[in-house]
This record gives structure tokens, sequence and C-alpha cells, in this order.
């Protein structure tokens, strides 16, 4: 997917506010860690401007992991995040596979899994411990072939999102399987006319 072309507005951020569901705190900590590798503390304090002006604050120093909070605010996290730094969408994918793979809280809830087969039996139960809306599936594993391909449901709060989940997947499969080179891919688009959304992830 490409940038958004919309920029960020206090109006957008208000529809994103009205949507179900909540996030898991961890998202916006690790939103931050990414930010502080690449862009240090005084790039945290403009993305924290940049919600400040559009009427929808986040002091991510604040936020606790382990709480739940609006889903739609992690979107207009992510979209401030985007704005600032005028990243594309294939640097949200980086940040959110970073997460996967550096984050202890997620580690701690993955439990530590050593085969992408568990990885797959465990992921309804894994989507639960960080939202509260939407649901994962597994379509297709082929260990043999090496790829598996997972579909998120009910889950259509905003496109950002869409590269945040390629990355997530990208980073999860990182951590069980041992390639040098993994992809994750959306191949179908609930907000390009598909039915879902649905990702591919191989590898070598």
């Amino acid at each position: 997917m490409e940038q958004n072309d919309v920029f960020l507005t206090g109006e957008i951020a208000k529809k994103l506010m009205e949507t179900k569901g909540q996030a898991r705190g961890v998202h916006f900590k690790n939103d931050a860690d990414f930010i502080l590798k690449e862009k240090g503390k005084d790039g945290l304090k403009e993305v924290e401007k940049t919600l400040e002006k559009i009427g929808y604050p986040i002091n991510y120093e604040e936020i606790n992991q382990f709480d739940f909070y609006p889903a739609g605010l992690r979107a207009v996290s992510l979209l401030a995040i985007q704005e600032t730094f005028s990243w594309p969408d294939g640097k949200i994918k980086e940040l959110c596979s970073y997460a996967m793979q550096v984050s202890w809280v997620i580690k701690l809830f993955m439990g530590y899994f050593f085969s992408i087969k568990r990885v797959c039996n465990e992921t309804p139960k894994i989507w639960s411990k960080y939202f509260t809306v939407g649901e994962v599936e597994v379509e297709e594993l082929n260990e043999e072939k090496k790829f598996v391909i997972l579909k998120i449901k009910n889950f259509d709060l905003h496109p950002i999102y869409c590269s945040c989940f390629e990355g997530v997947l990208l980073g999860t499969v990182k951590m069980v399987v041992k390639s040098k080179k993994i992809t994750c891919e959306e191949i179908e688009c609930s907000f390009k006319n598909g039915k879902e959304h649905k990702y591919l992830v191989k590898w070598d």
C-alpha cells in the first residue's frame, strides 16, 4: 500500500475514536520505542505535538502497556507518526515488525512458541490478548511449501492497520521460523473490495 494522501485531522481522529474496540497499551509503548530508536527523544516529542495539535494528546511515557485503550486511538498514533516523519506505509510495517521481535510483553503473551504450527494454533487466543475487536484465522499452513495464509475479519478501523498487520505477522513468523528471507503481503483487503483482510507470509 502507498502512503495515505489524507492528512491527519481532528475530524479524522474523532471518527476513529468513535469506532468500537480496544487495543492493549503495549502497542503504544512499541510505537514509542521504535520512534526513540529511529528519531530519538526529540522525535517522540514531535509526534506528541502532532497529536496535541489535533486534540487527541498521548503521553507515551504514561501509557500502561497492560491496560486497554481505544483501538481507534492506536490508529491515530500510527497516523500521527506517519505524518510527523512523512513515512511511507512500508515504514509503518517495519515499526510493527520490530515491535513483535523486541517487546518482552509480546514474547510473554506468545508463550515462547518454538514452531510455526503451534503459533498458528494459538493465533486466535493471542489476538484476544491484544484486541477486543476483530478475529484472526489461519486459512492455510503449508510447512513443506513454506507459507501461511491468515485472515483478519471484522476489523476495518483504518487502512493504516493493513500495513501494521503486515509487520505484525512478519515479525511473528520471524520469531519462530529460521530463514534469511521472510515476506508478508496483504493479498486481499476489505478497503479494496475484498471480503476481509488476508495475508500471505512466505519464507525460504
